[in-house]
């Protein structure tokens, strides 16, 4: 599994200024400046300008990233070339649907740069095994929810969504599968309504419960939450702790399997038990 921290990832128009300026004040594990959705396309150009200012000038405490529009728009190859000049670190692509437009978005980055594609379309999730799987700068995957629930008509990010977004369960299992067998981080998708936060948390519990590394955020009231979800609990580190204790003792030996607080924890638990951990101290 991936140790990079990416619990809280923040989206930010890049067509505002004050949100840019934000964005360094914030303690989101990563912003990402949007040049797609949020942006309209008569300011596409100048969110781009100012996209490349915000990651030449640097100054942010989370990991900057940015959301270019898809290259099969008119801004896109734009957005691509722009980034790989500024320097960009982090490249978010939208609509990502075959291992091609992967070797395609690669072939355009700068050195160093990673590249998180969005899986967002029916098509994207018959391919999705190829697309994680494609040579080049892929980093992680990110699940767009909206898109994706318009496309597959459930209608499931509404207002009167299910609670438990019943119609997303193969896809959220499925991007978490395809990242693991990969070595790729895995972020889960928006929620809507920024003024519910019980539904905020309990979704993000659900992310973490598929194996999701983090979730996608649309506003700064929302980072506390998905940081808390997607961070070891209390109780989870003294469980850790335990396992690690018992293992270390005398009496395991080469055993396979031990008993810690009348449950059976293999060797395999060990291995969890010190990664949660180690994920705590970071």
């Amino acid at each position: 599994m991936r140790s990079d921290r990416v619990r809280s990832v923040l989206y930010l128009p890049a067509s505002n200024a004050r949100a840019i300026e934000k964005a360094r004040t914030l303690d989101c594990d990563v912003a990402v400046l949007d040049l797609e959705d949020a942006v309209a396309p008569e300011a596409k150009a100048a969110a781009r300008a100012a996209a490349v200012e915000a990651v030449r000038g640097g100054g942010f405490g989370p990991r900057l990233g940015v959301r270019i529009n898809g290259l099969d728009t008119d801004w896109g190859p734009d957005d691509l070339a722009a980034m790989k000049a500024a320097g960009a670190t982090l490249v978010v692509a939208p609509k990502v649907e075959t291992p091609e437009a992967v070797h395609a978005l690669s072939a355009g980055l700068g050195k160093g740069c990673a590249l998180w594609a969005m899986i967002e379309t029916p098509r994207a999730l018959m391919t999705l095994a190829d697309i994680a799987s494609a040579d080049g700068a892929l980093d992680g995957l990110m699940l767009g929810v909206n898109d994706l629930g318009k496309a597959l008509g459930t209608g499931a990010l509404g207002t009167g969504a299910s609670a438990d977004r019943e119609p997303f369960k193969p896809w959220l299992a499925m991007l978490v599968a395809a990242a693991r067998a990969n070595g790729l981080l895995a972020i889960d998708g928006v929620f809507n309504r920024i003024d519910d936060a019980d539904g905020l948390a309990a979704e993000a519990a659900q992310g973490r419960l598929y194996g999701f590394d983090g979730k996608s955020l649309i506003h700064p009231s929302q980072i506390a939450a998905a940081k808390a979800a997607f961070s070891p609990s209390d109780a989870e580190i003294v469980q850790a702790r335990a396992v690690v204790a018992a293992f270390a003792q005398p009496e395991a030996g080469n055993q396979g399997a031990i008993r810690v607080d009348g449950a059976m924890v293999e060797r395999l638990h060990l291995e969890q038990a010190k990664a949660l951990l180690a994920r705590a101290q970071g």
